[in-house]
């Protein structure tokens, strides 16, 4: 899998933080296995370094999985380790999701329930 994380000006993207993006992903995305080509990350400060908030820096990650869509999701925080985490969050339940949905083991009839027919004379 390819991890990859793009940082705007007024953010961090030192070698601590792509360690740390790298550790995240891994470890939410390990249970995917083959099925997860690349995680791509762009955090960014929605305000710039003008203005601060709460929440202004956000992490969109996007997922990029083999034979299907890719999925994208965004998450802002107060700092970067808050929204990476919070996006990784949401990647690992869209994921799922989303694998899911295109699973063919996900998607058998069940059989019909068998017709039970109830005897007045049975009945006590």
């Amino acid at each position: 899998m390819q991890i990859l994380l793009h940082s705007g000006h007024n953010t961090d993207g030192s070698q601590p933080m792509v360690d740390h993006f790298t550790a995240v992903i891994k470890a939410a995305m390990g249970r995917f296995g083959d099925r997860v080509m690349r995680v791509e990350a762009h955090l960014t400060d929605v305000n710039g370094h003008a203005k601060s908030s709460d929440d202004d820096i956000q992490c969109t990650l996007e997922a990029r999985l083999v034979s299907l869509d890719a999925v994208v999701v965004k998450h802002q925080a107060g700092n970067a380790h808050q929204a990476i985490d919070g996006a990784v969050r949401k990647l690992k339940r869209a994921v799922g999701a989303e694998i899911a949905k295109h699973d063919p083991r996900g998607h058998r009839e069940r059989p019909p329930a068998p017709d039970v027919e109830v005897n007045a004379d049975d009945a006590v």
